[in-house]
């Protein structure tokens, strides 16, 4: 299978998680993306930028994964992509000030510190963290239902798995 077959089939399955646009948004057709493949030739991740493989290279940027179980995993890259797609409140868990610089470098978003959330968010499912102003610091997979998110106020609401890094270098 081509790349170009791979990523129609990966517009579909991110339309089908994510809800319809986010396959043309994180995987648009007049784009240039690398699938990188697992060694049985399954597609694992897609990358956006130049892709350098020499070992210890950093080029290109992760816009997802794409796991066993047919679910993405969202990069940063890839959140941006869905945050400028689909309008607040959509995939997304707000934080307070207070906790910006510890989500940013990709510590977990607890419910103390989250003022709003999407009422659509199930537990497991890939979030953007971000501030009320709707700049992305972080994406993760929620830990509780949006309701559950924004009632507790305790545990962890978004475990996070990349943070934008700090407010100077993210692009936001």
């Amino acid at each position: 299978m081509t790349d170009a077959e791979t990523l129609a089939d990966l517009r579909t399955g991110a339309d089908y998680q994510f809800g319809a646009g986010a396959g043309a948004a994180l995987f648009p057709p007049d784009e240039t993306l690398t699938v990188r493949r697992s060694s049985g030739g399954r597609p694992r991740q897609v990358i956006v930028g130049d892709v350098d493989d020499t070992p210890g290279s950093a080029a290109g940027e992760r816009l997802v994964s794409y796991g066993t179980d047919g679910r993405f995993t969202l990069g940063v890259a890839g959140g941006r992509r869905l945050r400028s797609t689909f309008a607040a409140p959509r995939h997304r868990v707000v934080v307070g000030d207070e906790s910006e610089p510890f989500v940013r470098e990709g510590r977990n978003a607890f419910a103390k510190f989250v003022t709003e959330a999407d009422d659509e968010i199930r537990p497991g499912d890939e979030v953007l963290v971000v501030d009320a102003d709707d700049a992305l610091f972080a994406v993760g997979r929620a830990e509780l239902s949006g309701a559950e998110i924004a009632a507790f106020d305790t545990g962890p609401a978004v475990s996070v798995r990349n943070g934008v890094g700090s407010a100077d270098d993210s692009g936001e």
